[in-house]
């Protein structure tokens, strides 16, 4: 098997399981989304060695140990929220840049000065 294919205890890997049956999900839903399993897939640790497929347990970056079966080595993060937003792409470095400053002001208070 190729290195794609396996882990060693350890490797960041990707699991996937069954959350509802078919048979279990609402029946409000259109039958097109009725008729398949909902299913969730878990990034984290492996536990254990595996190949893709065989059943193993990940520990996850909140420390959740979670049971699935092994469907990515080394996965990657293919979602997106779209386009960045100009007018908030410096909102965090501002927000870092303020509070710096506050909490400066806050020492200097502490230690008799005036604000």
């Amino acid at each position: 098997m190729t290195d794609a294919t396996r882990c060693e205890a350890g490797d960041w890997v990707e699991v996937e399981r069954v959350l509802l049956e078919p048979a279990d999900r609402s029946k409000n839903l259109p039958p097109e989304t009725a008729e398949k399993p909902l299913r969730m897939w878990i990034k984290g640790f492996a536990q254990a060695a595996g190949a893709t497929g065989d059943q193993m347990t990940i520990e996850t970056m909140t420390g959740r140990l979670v049971e699935g079966t092994l469907s990515a080595v080394n996965p990657g993060y293919f979602h997106t929220f779209g386009n960045p937003i100009p007018a908030l792409a410096r909102v965090g470095v501002d927000l870092r840049a303020r509070l710096a400053e506050y909490h400066a002001s806050e020492d200097a208070i502490a230690e008799g000065g005036e604000r």
